[in-house]
């Protein structure tokens, strides 16, 4: 029988992401992944470009192989996410380690030094992105990780603060 008195109730006790924050300069990050959108065009893209294929005229089909080449993409997308973590952001003192992607194999590990910029993009992004998108700069390559690949937005903060940690003040 359920408790009916008037004692507020108390939260749940929620698994805290994988983040881990050394008092030694380590900070490891892992990004998260949702399969939801990768499934949905999956089926979307491979049933009704397939039926679009099949039923209509010559616009129909174009539309329909259109449809048929996001829907794979798709699929490779969320194969990919079954094969390989979804990645881990970890800034030491020696050694920066940056995901390529989001499930992407072979991260890139760089020197904290050869890390030119960092910063937020609040305004400036995709309408295909949630912002802010968090950019990394190393010399001519700059490396994007969208607001939804991490679990909140503080992560990205602790990123930033990491890479930070290490640089001298600018000279005016």
């Amino acid at each position: 029988m359920p408790d009916l008195s008037d004692k507020a109730d108390k939260p749940a006790p929620v698994a805290a992401p994988e983040r881990t924050i050394s008092k030694a300069g380590k900070v490891e990050i892992s990004l998260e992944v949702s399969r939801q959108r990768p499934i949905g065009w999956t089926i979307f893209g491979l049933i009704v470009g397939t039926l679009l294929i099949w039923k209509l005229g010559t616009v129909g089909v174009w539309v329909g192989i259109a449809l048929v080449i996001i829907g794979a993409y798709r699929a490779w997308q969320l194969v990919q996410t079954f094969l390989y973590e979804p990645g881990t952001i970890v800034v030491t003192d020696r050694e920066v380690t940056l995901p390529r992607g989001l499930c992407l194999p072979r991260p890139v590990t760089v020197a904290p030094s050869a890390v030119t910029a960092v910063y937020f993009l609040r305004r400036s992004v995709p309408w295909n992105r949630s912002a802010p998108v968090l950019v990394v700069e190393l010399g001519p390559k700059a490396m994007a990780f969208p607001r939804d690949w991490f679990a909140s937005e503080a992560d990205q903060r602790h990123v930033i603060h990491a890479l930070m940690r290490n640089r001298e003040p600018a000279k005016s």
